[in-house]
């Protein structure tokens, strides 16, 4: 049989995602396709009225085991596996009809061990053997034979029924087929090296990322780019979103992007605004709307904030993207926007607005290195009053507790050496990137000079603890009445003893958050 009159006859349907599974049966059934199945695959097709053979009517040997054993026959791997003119006899005279399509997907490995109090025995009896067999050996063949692991893909193969997809069609399945069944081998590997060390990081770490799309250009306009989807979560998460308006999203726009939405998801459930220039907010507010997040945001250091990325945790509205329209943006991402606001917004053209599904939680940060790669768990901001010890004589007031946690919030996003100053829930200075954490204190208090506010009674956070007491002293000239910061310091009693004489508070979490 030559590849230009390729026809399916016979196929195999055993999904778990059973997304399409109805009306692919159907579209089958209706071009006089034999349709093979199993367990609740079967179910639904005939539930949808389309005719189905039972595997075990096929092979003439029942399912085992409690369906553990079900595909594992000759009868279903020599008519997926049979060669024309190199394997007819043997298929004669075994009687092995050919299968011609194979539509499978796997046992939702990473959901289960994702389940709260999921046990190691369910772990296992979630590792798919049969479904990944079927699919490496349709695709090994595909030069006969058709191989389906995702419900997306379905359309392809009814439009041309009773013809099967031509072979450049059906090669690009078969690579598909191999990166689903090597990324399941991949989540199973890692969850067995994981589960046996006590840090959270598997001896053996593998990536498994489908291209999504092709970006403008990367850091700088000659370097190419594009974004890449984690296959265990595919439609969720920034990698996910596309583009509601605007131009062409660079690698830039969604560094920044990422950094401005992961910070504003960080500060609560109160309405919130973050403003993101070159992976550094460069103002952060919380308030009781957007329109007035944004404002104050934006008030910290309007001119950094021009070209930059801006961020809500709550829905854009009208009066909201009316504020913005005189702020040249390059992306606002948000989890929606009202009809009101997209229309106002619709008139910057080149804007990008963005409204990623539901957050994906990564397992590890990932950054390169010359020859490998550095792994570590993701920072997360916690902040529980009663475990962050009062060091001075004086307690901070309620205000700045206040205050105290929304800056810790935001240091965390700010690269180090980092300084956040806020006051009323909003940033009115920050120091970033700096070498000498002193002269953070002077950036931060010199971006507020700079706006015209006054520095009185707002209180700082620093990412890593005081080398000396020169910055908290820096700091109460400039106003600062309250002090947030990990501890550490060989001279923690020198700084502590300069806050009591300035008359701040000061309070030490015991934990850091360096940024570089």
């Amino acid at each position: 049989m030559s590849e230009s009159n390729a026809t399916i006859r016979r196929a195999l349907l055993s999904v778990s995602d059973k997304r399409g599974l109805a009306e692919l049966g159907t579209a089958l059934a209706q071009a006089g396709v034999e349709i093979l199945s199993t367990g609740g695959s079967a179910k639904t097709l005939r539930e949808a009225g389309v005719e189905v053979v039972d595997v075990g009517d096929h092979t003439g040997f029942p399912e085992i085991m409690g369906g553990r054993v079900k595909t594992l026959h000759p009868r279903v791997h020599g008519g997926i596996l049979a060669r024309p003119d190199v394997d007819d006899a043997d298929a004669e005279r075994h009687d092995l009809p050919p299968i011609d399509l194979v539509v499978v997907n796997l046992y939702p490995f990473a959901d289960a061990i994702a389940r709260p109090g999921c046990t190691e025995s369910e772990a296992i009896e979630n590792i798919d053997i049969g479904g990944p067999t079927l699919i490496r050996a349709a695709a090994k063949n595909h030069a006969r034979v058709t191989v389906v692991c995702d419900p997306a893909d379905y359309a392809a193969i009814t439009e041309s029924l009773p013809a099967a997809p031509d072979l450049e069609r059906r090669r690009a399945l078969a690579a598909k087929a191999f990166g689903h069944t090597a990324a399941y081998d991949a989540q199973i590997t890692q969850w067995f090296h994981q589960r046996d060390r006590g840090d959270g990081l598997p001896g053996v770490l593998h990536l498994s990322l489908d291209r999504a799309r092709g970006l403008r250009y990367g850091e700088n306009p000659h370097q190419a780019a594009g974004v890449y989807r984690d296959r265990t979560h595919p439609a969720s998460g920034l990698a996910a979103a596309e583009p509601l308006q605007g131009k062409e999203l660079s690698y830039n726009n969604l560094l920044d992007a990422d950094a401005a939405w992961a910070g504003v998801r960080s500060l609560g459930e109160r309405a919130a605004c973050v403003i993101v220039k070159h992976n550094n907010p460069c103002g952060a507010a919380s308030a009781e709307s957007a329109r007035s997040a944004f404002a104050r945001a934006l008030a910290c250091d309007p001119t950094s904030a021009f070209g930059g990325i801006l961020a809500f945790n709550v829905e854009v509205d009208g009066p909201t993207a009316e504020a913005m329209s005189n702020l040249f943006a390059e992306v606002v991402v948000a989890p929606s926007f009202s009809e009101e606001a997209r229309e106002i917004l619709a008139r910057k053209k080149n804007l990008r607005l963005l409204a990623p599904g539901s957050a994906v939680l990564p397992a590890f940060d990932l950054r390169r290195i010359d020859g490998g790669w550095l792994a570590q768990t993701p920072d997360r901001v916690h902040f529980d009053r009663s475990g962050i010890e009062v060091v001075t004589k004086r307690a901070p007031t309620d205000d700045e507790w206040r205050d105290l946690e929304f800056a810790w919030r935001v240091v965390a996003m700010v690269r180090s050496n980092a300084i956040v100053l806020a006051a009323g829930g909003a940033t009115v200075g920050i120091g970033a990137g700096q070498m000498s954490r002193i002269d953070s204190v002077r950036i931060a208090a010199m971006k507020g000079g700079e706006q015209g506010r006054d520095l009185s009674g707002s209180v700082l956070a620093s990412d890593a603890f005081f080398p000396f007491a020169d910055g908290v002293e820096s700091a109460a000239k400039s106003g600062v009445r309250a002090v947030i910061q990990p501890g550490g310091s060989k001279r923690d009693d020198e700084v502590v003893a300069a806050a009591d004489e300035l008359d701040l508070a000061m309070v030490f979490t015991r934990r850091r958050h360096f940024r570089h």
